[in-house]
């Protein structure tokens, strides 16, 4: 599993899902909030299972 989120897409990831959760828990936008968990995720891990069956990687090389 090599890193293939990086940058500003590790930081939209994050947001994004931070505020998905938080307004689940809150009772805002109801249950489908909680999908907010795989950006999150993602995030945090640095991996996106899709980006590979896409061809996409925004992690930057590394020498």
């Amino acid at each position: 599993m090599n890193a293939n989120v990086g940058g500003f897409d590790k930081i939209a990831r994050i947001a994004a899902g931070a505020v998905l959760i938080g307004l689940a828990a809150t009772g805002t936008v109801g249950v489908w909030g909680w999908i907010g968990v795989v950006p999150l995720a993602t995030g945090l891990m640095g991996w996106c299972p899709f980006y590979p069956l896409l061809g996409l990687n925004t992690c930057p090389t590394r020498k």
